[in-house]
């Protein structure tokens, strides 16, 4: 650090925690451990937590040229049991890589510079993200748990919540331009973290919050779950099956080249080079390839780096072609409800949408519809249009805030239409080119002419297409096993995306989690 200037040591590794100490330049520490942007020092008789970045192995002002080494530590790759921690020649993603570790080895850590600590491991030093590291082997029965890493592993996602109010921003910096607020409390998915930024998806957006306001356990609340089991005389496979016949698509960006395939042109770019090649669902050659080819000179972004089941390195990838056709593979794994039934979030695909959330009505119009413009304060007429049409108050809600851009919109609002001001609260009818006429059209055509009204005659129309044909989760609106295992074959079926089910539950949880007091009630389906 600069001439003059002082390094904060404070009690925890936190900007909020209490200051134990300033730092003068050049000063020496005990460097105790280093876990992502922070290091636990001894400074004098005080120990406590200073940003790594700011440590050197020498004194910055001392004129012998000699260095003083910073304490050394032994730690130990914590990644998940499959996965590897790649070893590079510096602390960036575009450093060439010098090693793959495995999970549990042991590697010896120099000093860190941001979230990369410089380290020595199989006789070779170079640079990973110390994130991945722990201070215990983290499959040995000793392992200390609280240190090991919460973040996720490089070729993984997870979900998290934010624990404020916060912006999503475009790209990892303050001066980015916002896409929207989150809610605290919001649920996201995170695809990686790094320099104090995490790069999370939300509802299909995709952008960057702060990883100071992330936290892995969901908030703790009141409601009361049921789960009911619905059986079919059908197998994931034979269903599988019947969906590859009628060309189901994804925009998942588990989407997987080999390293050599690639010339990098920045820390997470490159393009494709020596001709094409194929693309798979999985890291290695015994996945599947997707049916496509890249083309030398396709640009293509890099997500994450893995070692292959081959042996070989591979990148996980996203590019500029936004659909594509789904593997067998890929759709079983939308398809099993066993990989997302014990998500707190997730799981809702399997929320039954004619089943009561039995809401209070003064807590909805407190939590969920101050400030959303003409909906606010109208809790009551969304009970009513539930209870009236047998339908989930919370499904209701977010239907309507997203129709009517949280009770802002033309429609939501009032439009004069043959001299009546008539509410168009769900968009129904609203489409053929001129949306606003031809949902006012709608509205007037059935008396829609107070919010309350709008609210409570819209809902029978959301109730009555897939819900009143027995489709009353997101999951059988997407896949609608009840046909398939009845007729053999692929019917009424929402989307053509394979993840649609699994995209629409993000506003749904983060409405309940708003919530101190709810019902939820999950059909799971059980295949043979």
């Amino acid at each position: 650090m600069d001439k003059g200037s002082h390094l904060i040591l404070r009690s925890k590794a936190s900007e909020t925690s209490s200051i134990l100490d300033s730092l003068p330049r050049g000063e020496k520490v005990t460097v105790y451990s280093i876990s992502g942007d922070w290091a636990k020092v001894k400074a004098g008789s005080k120990t406590g937590y200073v940003h790594a970045s700011f440590l050197t192995n020498s004194n910055p002002d001392s004129n012998a040229g000699t260095s003083t080494p910073v304490q050394t530590t032994t730690k130990y790759v914590n990644v998940d049991k499959g996965s590897h921690l790649v070893l590079r020649s510096k602390a960036s993603r575009s450093g060439k890589i010098l090693a793959s570790l495995q999970r549990g080895e042991k590697v010896t850590v120099y000093t860190a510079s941001g979230p990369w600590v410089k380290v020595k491991a199989r006789g070779i030093t170079g640079y990973v993200l110390a994130s991945y590291l722990s201070n215990a082997d983290p499959d040995a029965s000793t392992a200390d748990d609280s240190n090991n890493s919460s973040e996720p592993t490089p070729d993984s996602t997870v979900t998290k919540y934010t624990t404020a109010d916060l912006n999503l921003r475009k790209g990892p910096s303050k001066s980015a331009s916002v896409i929207e607020v989150l809610d605290k409390g919001t649920a996201v998915k995170v695809y990686s973290e790094e320099d104090g930024w995490a790069k999370v998806e939300i509802g299909g957006k995709i952008g960057y919050i702060s990883t100071n306001y992330l936290t892995s356990a969901a908030k703790q609340s009141n409601g009361k779950v049921t789960t009911i089991l619905k059986n079919y005389d059908l197998s994931l496979d034979e269903f599988a099956n019947i969906q590859m016949k009628f060309s189901p698509q994804t925009d998942t960006n588990e989407r997987y080249i080999r390293s050599d395939a690639i010339k990098l042109t920045g820390r997470t770019t490159g393009v494709v080079q020596n001709g094409s090649w194929h693309i798979r669902d999985g890291a290695g050659t015994k996945n599947h390839e997707v049916g496509e080819t890249l083309k030398e000179g396709t640009k293509v972004t890099i997500l994450s780096t893995v070692k292959g089941d081959d042996g070989y390195t591979w990148y996980q990838i996203s590019y500029n072609k936004a659909w594509k056709n789904a593997t067998k593979n890929e759709v079983k794994y939308y398809l099993n409800p066993n990989n997302f039934v014990s998500d707190p979030v997730r799981s809702l695909q399997f929320l039954k949408l004619t089943s009561t959330a039995n809401l209070n009505a003064t807590e909805v119009n407190q939590k969920i519809l101050a400030g959303k413009g003409i909906l606010a304060g109208k809790a009551s007429a969304f009970l009513t249009a539930a209870k009236q049409n047998g339908i989930n108050e919370i499904y209701l809600i977010a239907h309507a805030l997203l129709e009517t851009g949280n009770g802002t919109s033309q429609l939501a609002n009032g439009v004069k239409y043959n001299g009546k001001t008539v509410y168009n609260m769900y968009g129904t009818g609203a489409n053929d080119g001129n949306a606003v006429q031809n949902g006012a059209r709608y509205a007037y055509q059935h008396g829609w002419t107070t919010p309350e009204a709008a609210i409570i005659g819209g809902a029978k129309f959301i109730s009555s297409n897939y819900l009143g044909a027995g489709q009353d989760t997101l999951y059988k609106m997407r896949w609608n096993p009840d046909v398939a295992a009845t007729y053999g074959y692929a019917s009424h079926q929402y989307a053509t995306d394979i993840g649609w089910a699994y995209k629409q539950v993000d506003e749904i949880y983060n409405l309940y989690n708003l919530l101190d007091n709810y019902n939820i009630t999950l059909e799971v389906p059980s295949y043979q």
